[in-house]
């Protein structure tokens, strides 16, 4: 992280990360570096080849962590998805993967290039909100064609600010 986006990881970061490894919550104030902090199980998870999730809550939240923390990632050889409720009625425009090359038209997506929404699932990690997550595994739970299926199997996830994602929005 120091080398991409010039942040450091704290020693109670490193610990948030342990904690979040072993599937704990970890309780952090605004502007301690949440999203640094999963940065550190995300890479670790991922590296199995099975997928790692951060589920946000809201669109604006996984956009600009993805954003944000890309350049790490790709870095160290991973990819990094994105899905977006895009209120367009088709899932795949609000589908994207982290490209440091891609010049964006868009100023808020930049990086950020445009795929099916299939693809973003097939990174290495994805970010996303609660409700794309949901909505997805109900879609693919009515498909009639294993290959209209858009999730892969479950391996990891983050829950970011989980009591509002688990209790207020259930």
């Amino acid at each position: 992280s120091v080398r991409t986006i010039g942040l450091r990881h704290f020693d109670v970061q490193m610990i948030g990360g342990i904690v979040l490894h072993e599937g704990r919550i970890a309780e952090m104030k605004t502007g301690e570096g949440k999203t640094l902090v999963a940065s550190l199980p995300l890479y670790l998870n991922a590296l199995r080849g099975k997928g790692a999730h951060l589920v946000t809550p809201n669109d604006y939240l996984s956009k600009v962590g993805v954003q944000t923390m890309g350049p790490i990632y790709h870095y160290l050889g991973l990819s990094v998805g994105v899905i977006q409720n895009s209120g367009t009625g088709d899932p795949d425009s609000g589908s994207f993967l982290f490209d440091p090359d891609f010049p964006s038209e868009d100023a808020r997506f930049q990086n950020l290039r445009p795929v099916r929404r299939a693809d973003a699932y097939a990174a290495d990690i994805t970010y996303g909100t609660n409700n794309e997550f949901g909505f997805d595994y109900l879609r693919d739970n009515m498909v009639i064609d294993k290959s209209q299926l858009v999730q892969r199997e479950l391996n990891y996830a983050i829950v970011d600010e989980v009591d509002n994602i688990l209790i207020d929005e259930a």
